[in-house]
């Protein structure tokens, strides 16, 4: 006969979605079904960027580059600001390529509701829930390290250009230049992510609290190092653009893993007591803790041992 505490914890725990438990054909035929809706919204937020290039997408692509002073770009002969193509499918190409990335990201919120949708039903009712703040907060971040790349741009791209001297003109071929935005985006938004993952971690009890805590230095020398080597430009304004707000991220993860590690130790010590019979003894642990070692003197007691539990 099944214990009380074993009835009690079969009572709190979560149900799991009906469809968890479809056969293998049922899974793989719903895997089908969202990977083509995911790439129809791909393909027309695809073709949304496609007709948004000339209304505004391509001139804010190369507003860095033609922000720079006329000596440090290329200039036609109205004087205007222009990316050179070097063969005949570059400028088919260029405008395809962004106009795919573009879609993806702004299809995000369609595909990923399909990924999600694939994935609850295996998921518990707390596991949906942290998955819902993961998903926002990781998209956000991404965003976020992103934008920061956008803006920093100008700067890098002026600092660098203007190392060539004078007597040197600067012609940045299209694809060049796109390459180097679409991989400064990418650094900086898939950087933005390592402090989350660091959350997660903690909160699954892979890496606790005083283990970040405590390699605290090294975290933000790694992150330092980290953005020096990921910056596609190599600059010093970059690699601090990059370094600092990353550093405030992990500080906050860790103080998140700090109160992650509180809440996890009180759910603990609640369970622990459920458990105990009613003719039984509290599981108290007299051990003093880290900061009692700290201030107590070698050969002091735990409080609560009286004479007759001193060894004679």
């Amino acid at each position: 006969m099944p214990s009380v505490r074993t009835v009690r914890l079969r009572q709190r725990r979560a149900a799991r979605d009906p469809q968890a438990g479809m056969p293998l054909v049922a899974h793989l035929t719903e895997l089908r079904n969202r990977v083509g809706v995911s790439l129809i919204a791909v393909l027309a937020g695809t073709a949304l960027a496609f007709w948004w290039y000339d209304q505004g997408l391509g001139d804010f692509i190369r507003a860095p580059y033609c922000g720079l002073p006329e000596e440090l770009r290329y200039n036609d002969a109205q004087g205007g600001c222009g990316l050179l193509v070097t063969d005949v499918f570059g400028g088919a190409l260029i405008r395809l390529k962004i106009s795919f990335i573009v879609g993806v990201v702004v299809s995000a919120p369609l595909w990923l509701f399909q990924v999600w949708q694939f994935l609850t039903p295996g998921l518990k009712s707390t596991e949906k829930r942290y998955g819902v703040v993961f998903v926002t907060a990781s998209s956000a971040l991404f965003g976020l390290g992103a934008a920061l790349a956008y803006v920093s741009l100008s700067a890098g791209l002026r600092l660098l250009l203007g190392l060539a001297g004078e007597g040197v003109v600067v012609a940045l071929t299209a694809q060049d230049y796109i390459g180097f935005v679409i991989s400064l985006l990418l650094a900086f938004g898939l950087s933005f992510e390592l402090p989350l993952i660091a959350v997660a971690l903690n909160v699954v009890g892979v890496l606790s609290h005083d283990a970040l805590s405590g390699a605290r230095r090294w975290i933000f020398f790694l992150t330092v190092l980290f953005a020096a080597f990921v910056t596609p430009t190599q600059d010093p304004f970059t690699m601090v653009a990059m370094a600092a707000p990353m550093i405030v991220l992990f500080e906050l993860a860790i103080q998140v893993a700090r109160v992650v590690d509180r809440r996890r130790a009180r759910r603990s010590m609640a369970e622990s007591f459920r458990s105990v019979g009613d003719g039984e003894a509290s599981p108290l642990d007299a051990t003093p803790s880290r900061l009692d070692a700290e201030f107590l003197p070698a050969d002091s007691e735990p409080a609560g041992l009286g004479d007759a539990a001193r060894p004679a």
